[in-house]
């Protein structure tokens, strides 16, 4: 089939690469979000998936939103059977999607209908599920709510960050989203709709929803810091500023603190929680870089009594 493969991040680029490498199917070009600004000059970048293509001599289209009429007319100029779909980052409508003549099919990193939405990999992890996946399903204008081609399940390992998790996910379902197009080329594979059990909705994650609750169990804490690693970053309140949680141990065998009260140590500092402690491996104060938690614990010279959360705890 000729393919418009649809992307923008760096966990797009494996299924565009395995696509390319096919050998099957044209990509006869990519459509990506507009270059934006990044770094401290806050110079314009392309896209990861941009980069890519444009190593690959393949033509890069940049709408500003999918439904400006330049974009369309060019797209229908190609005409693709396929356009598949990896984290593109914009709601296409109706006139877009009526394009090519087997539709846009989206590769989403969870097993439909759970965790419809921009976060899948985050809130699989905050939720504490034990598997999640991958899945291939035809865009329609509804959240997610597609008919689907297939599925591939993969395990949450306890020290999973959905950065982690994210990568094995994109490099697995790159190969689930190329056979898919084989499989709707030939004939061979037939969309089925969701089921109605079992759906739930995973929104973008907002920094308050990163923001660490102490009173609540340790577990919830470990599975916050996880899931909001590497972005947006888990945090906290220390004397009136921000500190970001890299990654906790769990500690359970000590639950003598409060919840967010400080118990540094030669080599460790750990926190009480609801149930308890954690150990604070590794931190990134306001302004700085990352370090190891005993060695921020050492330099802050922490007093006895003294807590984390600010107006979190009382």
């Amino acid at each position: 089939m000729k393919l418009v493969f649809a992307g923008t991040p760096e966990v797009a680029v494996p299924a565009l690469d395995t696509l390319i490498a096919s050998g099957r199917h044209e990509v006869a070009a990519v459509i990506t979000r507009p270059d934006a600004p990044a770094g401290r000059g806050r110079r314009l970048v392309a896209s990861p998936v941009a980069e890519r293509a444009e190593e690959a001599g393949i033509e890069v289209l940049k709408p500003a939103r999918p439904r400006d009429p330049d974009f369309q007319a060019r797209l229908r100029e190609i005409d693709p059977d396929c356009c598949p779909v990896v984290a593109y980052g914009a709601l296409l409508p109706k006139s877009a999607l009526e394009i090519p003549r087997h539709g846009w099919v989206n590769l989403h990193f969870s097993l439909l209908p759970a965790w419809r939405g921009a976060a899948p990999v985050q809130h699989s992890i905050m939720a504490g599920d034990q598997v999640t996946g991958a899945s291939t399903f035809l865009i329609e204008e509804g959240l997610d709510s597609g008919p689907v081609y297939g599925h591939l399940t993969e395990e949450i390992r306890a020290t999973d960050t959905s950065g982690d998790l994210l990568t094995r996910l994109a490099f697995a379902g790159a190969g689930l989203l190329a056979a898919t197009m084989d499989g709707i080329e030939d004939g061979t594979l037939r969309a089925v709709a969701q089921p109605a059990d079992g759906l739930s909705l995973a929104p973008k994650i907002t920094v308050e929803d990163a923001r660490i609750d102490w009173k609540a169990p340790a577990m919830r804490a470990d599975r916050v810091v996880r899931g909001c690693t590497p972005a947006p970053g888990a945090w906290t309140v220390f004397r009136g500023e921000r500190l970001k949680l890299i990654s906790l141990g769990l500690v359970t065998d000590r639950t003598d603190l409060a919840p967010g009260e400080l118990a540094p140590a030669k080599n460790s500092v750990c926190v009480g929680t609801g149930s308890h402690a954690v150990e604070l491996l590794w931190v990134q104060p306001q302004g700085k870089k990352p370090m190891k938690g005993a060695d921020w614990a050492r330099g802050v010279r922490i007093a006895p009594g003294e807590r984390l959360g600010g107006a979190d705890v009382g």
